[in-house]
């Protein structure tokens, strides 16, 4: 059996990672590819719970990575590694390379440490494709605002939301054979050319 692909949309708030996850979805599904969508923090049950402390309780930042990681742990264990190895493509909204923009650059937490986190949670698992929505500050904090209730990440200063994106792009030049940038602030239909292109490529091969 052919193993599923693994496919990852990163970017910071704002950047509109949920409308192309539906759009990447609606192209696995006209190929006839079974999928799952999934999201970090999150993704299974306990996860979830994660999700909810992560996202609404204060806590150091040493905790966060920590906790992050270990929601990472499960996510890879209950569904993302299952669904591979059934040759099932997973597209998951954020992944471990957040932890390195939001908790690494955002909240300057040691590179080093989250690096150890990264090798004995993750070992050689790296996704297939990262697609790294890439949005001035500016565009994106109007754009949260225009939203729902915003979490503790999103209602940080837009000094934060510059090292995080600082801190993506510093991934994306330390992986470039997954990562794909994509100016995010281009029309929808501009965006989703691009999109279309990379992911057919991918469905070819």
């Amino acid at each position: 059996m052919k193993k599923g692909r693994f496919i990852t949309f990163e970017g910071i708030d704002g950047a509109g990672k949920s409308t192309h996850i539906q759009f990447v979805s609606g192209m696995l599904k006209q190929a006839g590819i079974e999928h799952i969508i999934t999201r970090e923090p999150g993704g299974t049950p306990l996860g979830e719970q994660l999700r909810d402390i992560l996202l609404h309780q204060e806590m150091s930042v040493a905790t966060e990575a920590l906790l992050m990681f270990a929601a990472r742990q499960e996510h890879l264990e209950q569904k993302i590694l299952p669904a591979l190895r059934q040759g099932i493509w997973v597209i998951s909204d954020r992944f471990a390379d957040a932890s390195f923009a939001y908790q690494g650059a955002g909240k300057q937490f040691s590179w080093e440490k989250l690096e150890q986190l990264e090798t004995w949670v993750l070992g050689e698992v790296q996704p297939d494709l990262t697609l790294l929505f890439d949005l001035p500050a500016k565009i994106a904090e109007e754009r949260r605002s225009r939203t729902h209730e915003p979490d503790k990440f999103e209602q940080e200063k837009s000094d934060f939301f510059l090292r995080v994106q600082a801190g993506y792009l510093k991934r994306a030049e330390t992986y470039p054979e997954r990562f794909r940038v994509i100016d995010s602030s281009q029309t929808i239909a501009a965006i989703q050319s691009q999109i279309a292109d990379i992911i057919q490529s991918m469905i070819d091969t």
